[in-house]
Parts: C-alpha cells; structure tokens; sequence
C-alpha cells in the first residue's frame, strides 16, 4: 500500500507545495505563455506529474502509472463518451440540414436586432453548449449574427460574453461530473451548489448583451424581454440542476428563456429603422427568408425534445434502478493507496456505469434522432466516427489531463497544494472562483479547470473551515467567466467572422465584461460562505 505524504520534499510544505505545483505550472506555461497544442502541453504536463509523483512523494512507478491510466480511461468514458455523442447528434442535425431549418425558425421570432442577440447567442448558444460546447456555440453564434446583419466584431464580442452561463453544464454537465469525480463529492452536492450561482449570472448576461449591441438605448428599449429572458433561463437552470438531471440543465434553460422571449410582447414589437440602420452595418443573408413546411421544423426541435425525453424517463425511481443496475464496479489493477490518514482512497476501485451515464443516454436519443430525421443506419453511423475523427485532439487533451489530475490527487500532490492554499482562511473563499477562472482563461475548458484544481479547492476548503462543495462549485462557476478570454475561445470567434489576426482587438473588449462579471461572482461566493447568503446553499 502507498500512503500519501503531505510534507515530502525536506519535511516542509511550502517546499512541498512548490514542486507538487510544477506539472500545473508547465501546464500553463505552455499554453498561456508559449501558445502550445493543447493535447501538447497535457502529455508534457503529465510527465511532470509522473516524475513528481515518483522522485518527490516516492510513489511506486506500477501505482502511479496505474493512476494515470485510470484518470485516462475516465477521461473517455464518461467524459468524452458524453462529447461525442452529443456532438454526433448535432452533426446529424447539419446533416440533413435541419440544422438550418432550426436556425431560420429562430430568425423568425423577431426583426429587432437586440432580440435577435438574445436568441441566437444567449438561447441558442446555451443549447449548442448543452450539446456540443468546446468552442461550438461561439464559432456558430457569431456566424449566424453576422448572417442576420451584423458588423463582424461585434457578433464576436456578443458570441462570447453570451457563453458564460451554460458553461459549467455544457456537454451534457461534463465540467461538473469531471469535478465530482476528481473531487470525490457527490455529482447531485456539486450540480446543486453550481446551480445556485450560475443562474445569477444568467440574470445580468442578457442585459450585458443588449447593451453590448446598441447602448444605453438598447439597455432603455429591451431590458424587459432582457430579464423576462435572463429570470425563465435562471429559474430553468436552477430546477434543472437541482431537482431533474444537471445533464438537462442547460437544455432546459435554453428552451425556457427562448419561450420567454415568445411571450413577452415587447420582444415582438419592430424594431426602429433607425435602431436596425445603427446596428445591422452587415448584410442580411437570403437564406434565412427560405420559408420552411411546418413538419421539417417539427423535426428540427425533434433532437433536443427526444433528449429531454429519454432523460427525464431515466430519473423515474424504476427506470433510474432498472439502468443503475447494470453498474459495474471492481478493484483497480495494481493501485492500492491510501490517504495521510490510512483510509485507503476511492480510486482503488472503480465504478463503470454502463447504461445509466449521460452518453449512453445520448447514444439513446441520437439513434432516435437518426430514425425521425430518416437518416440510414450506414451515414448515421459514418457520421458518428466522423464525429470521434473531429475530436480526436481534444479526446487526447481530455484523457491526458484526466491523467494528471488523478496523478496528482492520487499521489498526494493536489492535497499537498490544497493544505497549503488553505493558509488563505477566509479569503479562500474569494480566491476560489478567480482559480477557477485563471484555469479556464489558460487551458480554454471549464471541464480541465475543474480535473486541474478541483481536488486542491476541496482541500483547502476541508483544511480552512469551508464548505467543500461551495469551492468545488466556485472553481466551475468562475471558469465560466474565463471562457470569453481563452486564447482558444478568442481564435475560434475569429476565424468564425473572417477577423484572423484580430484577437487582441477582441480580447480588449471581452475583458472588462470578464473581470466585472468575475468580481460579482466571487462576492456570490463569499456572501455563501456566510450567514449573508449562506441561506441559499442545499
């Protein structure tokens, strides 16, 4: 058995703590700082947390190895299993081309460019994060705003301040079944605690948006179908997580704050030519005039309802048991570790939950979709190992980072970092979300934010007097607000709306809008982590 050590390097946990730190360091150095593939930088950064794992905690090689393994084979199944599935039901979407018939139908709902950013980026954004995420929902927010008219530069800047909110959902809640897993947390704790701060933010984005596309006046016309849209998104969003599946959270936040604008009739009124003169210096594209029968836009929102569909069906107690059962769990060859305690940790077993995780659940709903949408069973499955081909990079910066996540919990590095990070005390609770934010602005994704640092935030708050499942949520909730500054997310904005080269322009623009909404968020934090706002936790 190997027992962790948390004060290995000369019986100091300063000097610990700097070198547990390091493959984290050469993590974001290379990304942040020399601009490295990030698939690159995760293999290299998890060579860092092997040597560490063995020439400083004098772990054994077959255990650490064993470990990393682990965290890889996580790191595909739930987690990249979810990816692709959700993301081969999209691309069966484009396929068939009911994609642009979604889109079209969207268009429609009202002339009024600051309504339009409300739907297509803010609605239909959060619904390609709930499906898709990574870098999907801006590149096809901005290039639908450019096609409704829009200057180049400010379809970016709104694409990517919209994708905040749904962030920690995104993918079918991966960011936060990542979290509970390197966590050991409960996935219910976390997605409840997440899903009471990230609705707030979805209560400010959309008047942040409107004012983005046209000022104060835009602020002065539109803010009621703003917050009618903002509070449906939140109240959504809240349930969602907190009472039916975190994997639906997003869906059904997109879907309601859409319905809100339909209902609003202020979202309905023209908007003034002087308004859409101002606004709209793009051209509009024909396409989106194509009228469109009625039964292909049945089968457009077919997709998203079977979704919603065969998972709220999975959380009835017969069926949830029924799918539970065919979980498989078995001791994990050649790792046997224990805490600084003696208790020997979670990871040496390993729980495969074949049926009832959210990917297969999409494969479910994706065979489903291939069916209503009449694709052959030939081009639906030529378009799912497409949809593997396409993430081939971001599967292996996935499972590579998984790796070194669990090297590093495994080994004792991350509760070496966490003991000594909870020096803060109560200004932890301040810090926790601007950790989480720092992780997602380097390495582009709130799910390797949380594999990063979700285990040292537990610690910390273990160690400081905090609620575990308040900082484990602070990382995800504040790694959204780093997503619109991302060295990714900015290049994909870019090349979205043929603005190559210009990332710097729009960086300028998104980093106060990140910085303010970051502030909100980690006095959101501190105010749960007393009796000032402590009444909204579970």
């Amino acid at each position: 058995m190997y027992v962790q050590e948390l004060e290995p390097v000369a019986g100091s946990l300063g000097l610990s703590a700097l070198v547990a730190a390091l493959p984290l360091v050469i993590v974001l150095v290379l990304l942040g700082g020399l601009r490295m593939k990030a698939h690159l930088a995760g293999l290299i950064g998890l060579s860092g947390a092997v040597l560490v794992a063995c020439l400083a905690y004098r772990m054994p090689l077959d255990q650490t190895l064993a470990g990393a393994v682990q965290g890889a084979v996580f790191g595909l199944f739930p987690i990249m299993w979810i990816v692709v599935n959700a993301l081969w039901v999209y691309r069966m979407t484009v396929r068939t081309r009911h994609f642009d018939i979604l889109r079209r139908s969207f268009g429609r709902l009202s002339d009024d460019p600051r309504i339009q950013a409300l739907v297509v980026a803010f609605c239909f954004g959060a619904l390609l994060e709930a499906l898709a995420g990574f870098g999907a929902p801006v590149a096809i927010s901005a290039v639908m705003l450019v096609a409704l008219g829009f200057d180049p530069v400010r379809a970016a800047v709104v694409a990517l301040v919209a994708n905040t909110a749904p962030v920690a959902f995104g993918a079918m809640g991966t960011p936060v079944v990542t979290l509970a897993q390197v966590t050991g947390l409960p996935l219910d704790s976390v997605a409840s605690v997440v899903g009471r701060q990230t609705p707030l933010l979805a209560l400010v984005v959309p008047l942040v948006l409107v004012w983005l596309v046209d000022g104060r006046r835009g602020l002065r016309d539109t803010w009621i179908p703003a917050v009618a849209c903002g509070v449906a998104f939140a109240v959504a969003q809240f349930v969602a997580s907190n009472y039916v599946s975190a994997q639906l959270a997003d869906i059904a936040a997109a879907m309601a704050g859409a319905a809100a604008l339909v209902a609003v009739p202020h979202a309905r009124v023209p908007a003034p030519e002087a308004v859409r003169t101002s606004v709209l210096t793009g051209s509009r594209s024909e396409e989106l005039d194509e009228e469109d029968p009625r039964r292909e836009v049945v089968r457009a929102y077919a997709p998203y309802a079977l979704i919603v569909l065969i998972f709220s069906v999975a959380q009835i107690p017969v069926v949830k048991d029924r799918l539970a059962g065919a979980t498989r769990k078995f001791d994990w060859p050649l790792l046997d570790v224990a805490a600084p305690n003696g208790e020997p940790v979670g990871a040496n077993v390993f729980t495969w939950p074949v049926v009832s995780t959210g990917g297969t659940l999409v494969l479910f709903a994706g065979v489903a979709t291939a069916a209503v949408l009449g694709l052959h069973a030939r081009v639906a499955v030529r378009e799912w190992l497409a949809t593997v081909y396409e993430l081939r990079f971001a599967i292996l910066t996935v499972t590579s980072v998984l790796a070194l996540a669990y090297v590093m919990n495994l080994s004792g590095q991350a509760a070496t970092i966490g003991y000594a990070v909870a020096a803060a005390g109560a200004g932890l609770a301040f810090l926790s979300p601007v950790l989480g934010w720092f992780g997602v602005a380097v390495t582009g994704s709130d799910t390797s934010a949380n594999a990063l640092f979700g285990a040292l935030q537990v610690t910390a708050a273990r160690e400081s007097g905090l609620s575990p499942e308040l900082l484990a949520a602070a990382n995800s909730s504040g790694g959204v607000l780093g997503k619109m500054i991302s060295p990714q997310n900015l290049t994909i904005a870019c090349a979205a709306v043929g603005l190559a080269g210009r990332e710097g322009d729009l960086l300028r623009k998104v980093l106060p809008w990140s910085l303010g909404l970051l502030l909100v968020m980690c006095l959101i934090v501190v105010g749960q982590s007393t009796f000032v706002l402590g009444w909204m936790l579970p």
